[in-house]
């Protein structure tokens, strides 16, 4: 089966697309099979000017775009902050959540390989094996199925050029490549493995009850419970002691990074809904209203489509403002189904000290937007000229 087949019969390019387009042979590789296979298509490229050939790469897609009639935008990043990984992210996945259509990716499988040797380094835990997933919000990866060498091959098949990052072969990245040099077959065992894991997983998440007395589990169904309940911070270096306190009975408590605490009460597990980041309060619509030393606003107006722009109608008349709580999931852009807001942190890259910080907006029962993260589906913004309600987190110092 072709590329172009595979491609199609994830059923991931369809409608609106924006291309993330680096420059990289998996970007234009991506880009020709979404101007292909879906539509409208419009390419996003920051130009990070962190390299030396950064401008080059402007230019090359630029060049590339004009040549397959696709619409370009490029954002000039400015002077990096912090952890320059997380900031580039940070830009590039700002920038296409002004964009309307699905965030395409160019990770491939190669790129899946990569990511899951790398979080068995970092860090340890079931949920480091489960990978990239194919779609994530309004976040899609139409190349998970393809290698690296394959989408090199379809490039070179189509006479379109690309450009190559030489750092990377001095990353991390590029070590663990060596590393899957070694064996031939090593992304395509990883990818089955994956596949194998997120099954398995999905059956270990419906044996799990956050009120069950931790005794009576077996070992690993009682770390799988505890995990599910402390989902908001990181647990696995006090597993043990959890563990213990529920099997010496009566009460104790656990602090957690991010200011969570975690208290053991014969046998069973619990955080108190207003463990991280305070007390919930409410926004009007519209409104405005300050949140864990930062500010939220509401504006109700005729306002382009972006993170944090919702349909006014969807909305209650007001809304709940909170932090993260254990067990919280939403529904987000373009997922069929709901998600753990602990997934969507990790898909979004989102630091664990920052999680507790952010503000979750709740309308009824339902969350409706994390900024920066995810908006919920039944609040999605639609096309025409309705009323659309204007979200804006600014953060305390």
């Amino acid at each position: 089966m072709s590329v172009e087949a595979r491609v199609e019969a994830t059923g991931l390019l369809a409608g609106p697309v924006v291309v993330l387009l680096s420059g990289g042979r998996d970007s234009v590789c991506l880009l020709d099979l979404a101007v292909r296979l879906a539509g409208p298509v419009v390419a996003l490229h920051v130009n990070y000017g962190l390299r030396d050939a950064a401008d080059a790469d402007e230019a090359h897609c630029r060049n590339l775009c004009e040549r397959l009639d696709v619409p370009l935008e490029v954002v000039r990043a400015g002077e990096p902050e912090g952890n320059v990984q997380a900031w580039a992210r940070d830009v590039r996945y700002a920038a296409a959540e002004r964009l309307e259509g699905a965030i395409a990716a160019g990770h491939t499988a190669t790129d899946q390989a990569e990511t899951v040797l790398y979080r068995l380094v970092a860090s340890p835990g079931r949920r480091a094996l489960l990978g990239m997933p194919a779609r994530s919000g309004r976040v899609i990866r139409p190349l998970l199925g393809l290698t690296r060498a394959e989408t090199a091959a379809h490039c070179e098949a189509r006479g379109l050029p690309w450009r190559e990052d030489a750092t990377n072969a001095t990353t991390t990245r590029g070590r663990i490549r060596e590393i899957l040099a070694l064996h031939p077959a090593a992304e395509a065992n990883v990818a089955r493995t994956l596949e194998q894991l997120r099954d398995e997983a999905a059956v270990l998440d419906t044996l799990i009850d956050p009120g069950a007395d931790l005794t009576t589990l077996a070992p690993a169904l009682a770390r799988l419970t505890v995990q599910r309940i402390a989902e908001p911070a990181p647990v696995a270096e006090h597993m043990e002691t959890i563990l213990a306190l529920a099997a010496r009975g009566g009460t104790g408590h656990v602090d957690l990074p991010g200011g969570v605490r975690l208290t053991v009460e014969y046998g069973r597990a619990r955080i108190a809904p207003d463990a991280v980041g305070g007390e919930a309060v409410r926004l009007g619509v519209p409104g405005r209203v300050a949140f864990a030393g930062g500010e939220l606003s509401c504006e109700l107006g005729a306002f382009a489509i972006a993170d944090g722009t919702l349909d006014a109608a969807a909305l209650a008349s007001d809304l709940e403002v909170r932090a993260w709580r254990a067990g919280d999931r939403m529904r987000p852009l373009g997922l069929d189904g709901t998600k753990s807001l602990q997934d969507l942190f990790t898909d979004r890259k989102v630091p664990r000290a920052e999680r507790h910080r952010l503000p979750v907006v709740v309308s009824g029962e339902e969350i409706a937007w994390v900024p920066g993260v995810a908006t919920g589906e039944r609040f999605r913004a639609r096309g025409g000229e309705g009323l659309r309600a204007r979200l804006v987190w600014r953060p305390g110092a």
